[in-house]
C-alpha cells in the first residue's frame, strides 16, 4: 500500500481512539476458540451462483452447517437490495458497496436482512435484531486478475492485481468506523486457466497475509478465509488443526482442483465441502476474537469523518474500429473478468461457455458456448466490462461462427447506458448451413439491434455504442419447446463499415433472399437488412413465433 493512503488509515484510527470512539487494540489471545457461539448470531452472506451452491443443503452444506454452529444465516442474490445492487459483486464493485455516498442506506439493507434467497435449509428461529456478521465474496472469474503478482496498490476499477489491493485498502475505511460488525472476507473461487494463475495466488496471499497488516489495522472486525486456496488442490487448507490456524499452499498448485465441470469452473460439490468443513472452525475463531473487543454500539462519527470514495462517471475507453474485442488466445479482455455463463436457475437449463481448444478458426481457441435450454427458459454467455466502452467509431460487429448444426438459433446482446441503468438491446441470428461444415462470418451493425421486449422502450432502436456496458451470446426457446447445440464464436471483432478484409467476406449467395417488405422478427421487430450475405436472417417459417426470455445477471 502506498505510504498516504496508510498513514491516512492510521490517522484516522488514532483519531478515533484519542476521542474515545474506538476500543483500543486488543490483547493477543493466549488461545483459539473454535467452538460454535454460546447464542444465536445473525449472519448474511453477500454471494453470487458459486456461494449459493456452496450454501446448499444437496452441495456444499453451508447453510445447514451454519445453524448447527449456531447461526442465522440469511443471503443477498442476484437482484437483491437498493438499486439492485446485489447484481454486482466483482471486485470493483466492493467500492460501491462499502466507499460510495449509497454506502449507508445498502448497509441498512445488509444489516436489516433476514430472508433466504438461495436454496439451503434454516431451522433456528431468528433472534431479531440485526446481523452482526457480513461474509462477502465475489465469483471465480475475479481470480482472472491482469498485471503481475507484485504490483503495488493502484487507484482504478480495471480487474487487475494493483486495482484489486487499492479496492481492499479502501474498504478498510468503512469496517473501522463499524467495530460493532464482523466483517468476513472469502475469496474468490480458482479457475481451471493457468493463464492469471499466479497473480490469484499472489493476490489471495496478500489477503491473508499482509493486507490488515500493511495497513496497521488494528481490530479484530475483518477476517479473511482462502476459499480459493481450499479448492486448488486436497493437500491445500485454510482451517484450524492441532490447536493452531493452518494455511497450506503447496507450490505450484494454484488452479482449480474441485472443478464442476471441464468448462464450469464452479466448485464442485466436494470441493464446497471440504471448504465448509475448514470454514466453520475458523468462523467461530474470527466470532470470538472479535466478540471480545467488540463494543457494543457502533462508533459515533468522528468529528472530522473519514472521506469517501466517489465514483464519478467514468469516460467511455475508445475501441479502434476494425479492432479486436476477444480472439480467445489469452487471458480476459482488459477490464472485464472474461465470458460468465448464466442461466434461468429455476429450470434444469444448462450452459457451458469458455474458450476451448478443439475447434478453431484463427489461433487454437475458440469461444465454446455448449447449451441445453429447458422450454421457455433462458441462458447467456455473458462479457461484461468495468466501465462503459466507447464503441462509436466502428459500425457493428464481425465474428466467425461454427456450429454443430445448421438452423441453431440465438441473439446477440448488447448492454448499454450505466450500472444502475442498464439498456438490452438485441438480434436474432440462425446458424446457416456454412456454420455446420466449417465457419461462416456473421456481420452485424448497430442499427441491426431493437430494445429488449422485456424492457422499457421495446422495439427501440440501440443508439448508444458510445455507452456499451458489455454483450453476450443468448439462448432462448420457442414456445414449450427446448433449445439443445453447441456454437463456437472466434475471431470476434468491431466493424469499420468498410468491406470486409478478403478473410472475413462473406463467401457464395445469400441463402436467402430478404422479402421486399418489413418482416417481423421473433419479437415482432422489423428485420433490417442483412449485410451479410443473409446468415443472419430468420426463416420466414419462424418470423411470427415468439420466445421468451429474461435478462442476464453476473454470476
Amino acid at each position: 500500500m502506498n505510504t498516504k493512503s496508510s498513514l491516512t488509515i492510521w490517522l484516522s484510527i488514532s483519531l478515533l481512539i484519542v476521542l474515545g470512539l474506538l476500543p483500543a487494540r486488543p490483547a493477543v489471545a493466549q488461545g483459539d476458540d473454535p467452538s460454535p457461539p454460546g447464542e444465536v448470531v445473525k449472519l448474511v452472506f453477500i454471494h453470487h451462483s458459486s456461494g449459493e451452491n456452496w450454501l446448499a443443503d444437496d452441495n456444499g452444506g453451508l447453510g445447514i452447517a451454519l445453524g448447527q454452529n449456531n447461526y442465522f444465516v440469511s443471503d443477498t442474490n442476484y437482484g437483491w437490495g437498493p438499486d439492485a445492487i446485489g447484481d454486482r459483486t466483482d471486485i470493483p464493485n466492493w467500492l460501491e458497496w462499502f466507499r460510495s455516498e449509497n454506502t449507508g442506506r445498502y448497509m441498512d439493507a445488509v444489516f436489516s436482512e433476514s430472508g433466504v434467497n438461495s436454496g439451503y435449509s434454516r431451522s433456528l428461529p431468528d433472534p431479531g435484531g440485526e446481523n452482526q456478521i457480513v461474509m462477502f465474496k465475489s465469483c471465480f472469474p475475479n481470480s482472472n486478475l491482469d498485471g503481475s503478482p507484485d504490483d503495488p496498490p493502484a487507484p482504478g476499477t480495471d480487474m487487475t492485481v494493483a486495482n484489486a489491493k487499492y479496492v481492499y485498502n479502501e474498504i478498510l475505511k468503512y469496517f473501522i468506523t463499524r467495530p460493532d460488525k464482523l466483517f468476513v472476507v472469502v475469496t474468490a473461487p480458482p479457475v481451471s486457466d493457468p493463464s492469471l494463475a499466479e497473480n490469484a495466488r499472489a493476490f489471495n496471499q496478500w489477503l491473508v497475509n499482509d493486507w490488515l497488516s500493511e495497513n496497521s489495522y488494528p481490530y479484530a472486525n475483518v477476517a479473511v478465509f482462502d476459499f480459493y486456496n481450499v479448492l486448488t488442490s486436497p493437500d491445500n487448507h485454510h482451517r484450524f488443526a492441532s490447536g493452531a490456524i493452518e494455511h497450506t499452499v503447496t507450490p505450484g498448485r494454484n488452479t482449480s482442483a474441485y472443478a464442476s465441470g471441464s468448462d464450469d469452473d464452479h466448485p464442485s460439490a466436494d470441493g464446497n465441502r471440504k471448504a465448509t468443513q475448514e470454514f466453520l472452525p475458523l468462523l467461530n475463531i474470527f466470532y470470538h476474537r472479535w466478540k471480545a473487543s467488540a463494543p457494543a454500539q457502533p462508533a459515533p462519527a468522528a468529528a472530522e469523518p473519514l472521506p469517501i470514495v466517489t465514483q464519478p462517471p467514468l469516460a467511455p475507453a475508445a475501441a479502434p474500429a476494425g479492432g479486436s474485442i476477444d480472439a480467445f488466445e489469452a487471458g480476459p479482455p482488459s477490464g472485464t473478468a472474461g465470458w460468465e455463463a448464466f442461466r434461468d436457475e429455476a429450470t434444469p437449463t444448462t450452459i457451458v461457455c469458455a474458450p476451448a481448444s478443439d475447434k478453431a478458426h484463427g489461433g487454437s481457441r475458440s469461444l465454446k458456448i455448449d447449451f441445453n435450454v429447458a422450454a421457455n427458459s433462458w441462458a447467456t454467455c455473458t462479457l461484461f466490462y468495468g466501465s462503459p466502452q466507447d464503441w462509436s467509431g466502428s459500425q457493428g460487429l464481425v465474428f466467425y461462427l461454427h456450429a454443430g448444426q445448421a438452423g441453431l438459433v440465438f441473439d446477440v446482446d448488447l448492454y448499454a447506458g450505466s450500472p444502475d441503468n442498464q439498456e438490452t438491446y438485441l438480434y436474432t441470428v440462425e446458424a446457416p448451413p456454412e456454420s455446420a461444415q466449417g465457419w461462416a462470418p456473421i456481420v452485424l451493425t448497430w442499427d441491426q439491434f431493437h430494445r429488449a421486449d422485456w424492457e422499457a422502450d421495446a422495439g427501440a432502436p440501440f443508439s448508444k455504442p458510445g455507452q456499451v456496458m458489455g454483450l453476450a451470446f443468448g439462448l432462448s426457446t420457442y414456445p414449450d419447446a427446448s433449445n439443445v447445440g453447441k456454437i463456437w464464436v472466434d475471431d470476434l471483432q468491431f466493424s469499420s463499415g468498410e468491406a470486409p478484409p478478403a478473410e472475413i467476406a462473406p463467401a457464395g449467395e445469400p441463402t436467402q433472399e430478404a422479402p421486399a417488405g418489413p418482416a417481423e422478427s421473433k419479437r415482432g421487430l422489423p428485420i433490417p437488412p442483412c449485410p451479410c450475405g443473409g446468415f443472419a436472417l430468420l426463416p420466414l417459417g419462424l418470423a411470427v413465433a415468439l420466445r421468451l426470455r429474461r435478462p442476464a445477471f453476473r454470476a
